[in-house]
């Protein structure tokens, strides 16, 4: 084990000026820890040294801010940064790829890039959602190359937009192959939260599939009823609120909408191939909540004269109050209609884009209008055209 003294930071979270990389190193320079964020993305390090936030994050801007002026939070593009601190976080994307198979290199990658600069006595944390083995994949990997160094697993469990309450509220599982590898991570994640939660490594990584895909599988669900209610003529919504209203065994049961963002259907698709392609379950829900844009687009084929109508879609980000396109299926729903319509509109009032316009504008030229993505911002709409509100965000009901 190295002499602590020489480590000159206290924590470098590889693939830190992220969604998910960046609000965690905020939360740990906001309880004193010296971060560095190490980062192949020139721009974002520049933004971030800077105090600003590349994104939207609530109660993010302002510790940052402090933290970057005090010197507590530092981003760079150096690899040699790994090898100033005894904890190093790994939070990079680990994507399906074309055929929907896991990439289980993307972490083992990461680490490549900056292995040289890895010394004996280091911790590093996993925090990336990762296919079932990949923990153990990265033990070999250090082992293979000589180094000394303990592993962990520590998922992250944060919503989007909710990281600065969340990291410090939610149990943190820890995860690790002894005893003194997960002390050594517990004894981070106890600077956030007082809740811990010990795991063996490939517990944990099912741990976190688990929960998204059970996400997932709710959304399809409720989607699915709710295309059963829209053909039948009746509103969903009224059906949910009755099965919802005082009866707590309902109480949880969503509303229908996109089912989408960077997360969701990735790790439905992981937990598929770690059972072999055998999940039933999981590739029903991903033809449910995938095919509720064309499902959208045959109710408004149905309904309207398409060809000679122009299509406002509302929202573009893959969640309400969220500047975050990744995976958003408003970008499928603006392919359909871009075939069927005889023109398609696009606005979103969080990103920026040329190809989208003013609200006024979508509102004053739109025949037809789609609440893609349940912005607040669309709750009160000043117009008298027609409007596809599957969210029933307009008070108008969920028929379409």
């Amino acid at each position: 084990m190295a002499n602590f003294d020489e480590w000159t930071r206290d924590v470098v979270i590889v693939g830190g000026c992220g969604r998910v990389g960046l609000p965690l190193g905020i939360a740990l320079a906001a309880r004193g820890l010296s971060v560095t964020l190490y980062d192949i993305n020139q721009a974002a390090v520049d933004v971030v040294n800077s105090g600003t936030l590349p994104f939207d994050e609530d109660g993010a801007a302002e510790p940052l801010r402090e933290a970057a002026t005090t010197g507590r939070l530092k981003a760079t593009t150096d690899p040699a940064s790994v090898g100033t601190a005894e904890n190093i976080i790994v939070i990079v994307g680990t994507p399906v790829d074309e055929h929907l198979n896991p990439n289980i290199g993307a972490v083992p990658q990461a680490i490549e890039r900056c292995a040289d600069h890895l010394r004996h006595g280091q911790l590093i944390i996993l925090r990336s959602t990762v296919h079932p083995g990949v923990t153990a994949l990265t033990e070999r990997m250090l082992s293979r190359r000589g180094l000394r160094i303990d592993v962990a697993f520590c998922p992250e469990r944060i919503a989007e937009g909710k990281a600065m309450t969340e990291l410090f509220d939610l149990p943190q599982i820890v995860a690790a192959r002894d005893d003194t590898a997960a002390d050594r991570a517990e004894k981070v994640f106890r600077n956030l939260t007082g809740s811990i939660v010990r795991l063996q490594p490939e517990e944990a990584e099912l741990a976190k599939l688990f929960t998204n895909t059970w996400r997932y599988i709710k959304f399809a669900a409720a989607n699915q009823f709710w295309m059963m209610a829209n053909d039948a003529g009746l509103d969903f919504e009224r059906i949910r609120h009755a099965i919802s209203f005082d009866y707590p065994r309902a109480a949880d049961i969503p509303g229908p909408g996109f089912a989408a963002g960077p997360c969701l259907f990735k790790d439905t698709m992981q937990l598929a191939a770690f059972n072999k392609n055998n999940f039933v379950l999981g590739h029903s829900a991903m033809l449910i909540n995938e095919g509720l844009p064309l499902y959208l687009v045959s109710r408004l084929e149905s309904a309207y004269d398409l060809q000679n109508l122009t299509v406002g879609i509302l929202g573009m980000s893959f969640k309400g109050g969220s500047d975050d396109p990744r995976e958003s299926l408003s970008y499928k729903l603006r392919k359909i209609l871009m075939l069927k319509a005889k023109e398609t509109l696009c606005n979103d009032p969080y990103i920026a884009d040329d190809r989208f316009l003013p609200l006024d504008e979508v509102l004053e030229r739109a025949d037809l209008l789609v609440i893609a993505t349940p912005h607040p911002e669309y709750r009160d709409l000043a117009t008298d055209k027609q409007v596809a509100d599957l969210w029933g965000i307009t008070g108008r009901g969920m028929r379409v």
